[in-house]
Parts: structure tokens; sequence; C-alpha cells
């Protein structure tokens, strides 16, 4: 299992990277894509939206089930993953590379802060 040091994660299995300023990627864990299984489709409709923490910015399909994304942050969805769209495996194959799912504008970036690190998120997929 990956767990990288760069990113924060959330209790619903998603994970946040800032890269520039206040703008952050966002994806599921590698845990998450496991527990999920292979990835069919990822539907994002929330692209231009102003969304809090906790909301639902789109699902996730796999062979068996669909599960919803949660929002680690408040924040605005400035894109979607183009690679995505062809390729949702690459949300198996690399979570927290080309697996990316949104794009977005932090709106504080102090709520970062709340958010679970790498040993605390080992903690509870353990």
């Amino acid at each position: 299992m990956n767990f990288p040091a760069d990113v924060k994660y959330t209790k619903d299995h998603e994970w946040i990277k800032l890269t520039e300023g206040n703008i952050a990627l966002i994806g599921i864990t590698d845990f998450a894509q496991h527990e999920l299984g292979d990835i069919v489709y990822v539907d994002i409709a929330s692209v231009g939206k102003t969304l809090n923490k906790d909301e639902v910015f789109g699902t996730v399909e796999a062979v068996k089930t669909v599960s919803d994304l949660f929002l680690p942050v408040d924040g605005k969805v400035l894109e979607i993953n183009p690679l995505l769209e062809k390729q949702p495996e690459l949300v198996n194959t690399d979570p927290y590379g080309d697996g990316w799912m949104i794009k977005l504008e932090v709106s504080n970036i102090d709520d970062m802060d709340s958010l679970m690190d790498t040993a605390a998120y080992q903690n509870v997929v353990a």
C-alpha cells in the first residue's frame, strides 16, 4: 500500500496535495482504490462550483459499486482530470499521480491543518 508523505488525507479516503499557492489536486487513496476494485467510470460534474468541506463533488464507479467523492476542504472546483474520461483505470494504477481527479482552489489554506498526515491515515486503515 502506498502512503505518500506529501499529501493530506481524509477519513473518507480522499487525498489532497497543494501544488501551487492555494491550488490543490484531489483524488482517492491507494487504500480506497484497492477496496473499490477496478474503476470503470469517474463522474464529476462540479467544475466551476464552490463547495464546502465534506460535500460530494462526484462519484467513482467500480465493477461492483458506486462511491461518492467528498471534498476535503472548502473550495472552487477548477478542473477535472481530462485523462480519466478515457482512462478511468488510472485511479487504480496511479492514484497519486495521473489518477488525480480534480484541481481545487482552496478557500482557506489553514483548513489543511485539520486533515490527517500519513501516520494518522495509516492508523485509520490498519
